[in-house]
């Protein structure tokens, strides 16, 4: 009969603790928390054809738009949603300078 040796397993909890501390995972959960806000600075009905797609350097937030029109509208109140979306990059320590309205990411995020 073979013997069985074991190794010495991590938990769970000590591999999620492990991953958390990476600076690339930090990032990404940052971004992810602040694209949560984009439905309360677009509004409702803009907010169900744009999403953030990706924050592009230099704070440039790459929004995915569901046609032209939508990233046309976008662009017009450009401006006013980045007033609005300062506090809460803030918030988050994060820097948003710029919109860039993208009809054509809309297919790759649906």
């Amino acid at each position: 009969m073979k013997k069985i040796e074991y190794t010495n397993f991590t938990d769970g909890a000590s591999l999620i603790e492990e991953m958390l501390e990476k600076r690339e995972i930090k990032r990404a959960i940052t971004r992810n928390n602040l694209y949560k806000f984009w439905e309360k600075v677009a509004g409702n009905k803009l907010a169900k054809k744009s999403k953030p797609y990706a924050m592009a350097p230099n704070g440039i937030m790459v929004i995915a738009c569901e046609n032209n029109i939508v990233a046309q509208e976008l662009l017009l109140k450009k401006l006013q949603l980045l007033k609005k979306f300062e506090p809460y990059a803030k918030s988050l320590n994060m820097s948003v300078k710029d919109f860039r309205f993208d009809a054509k990411k809309w297919d790759v995020i649906n």
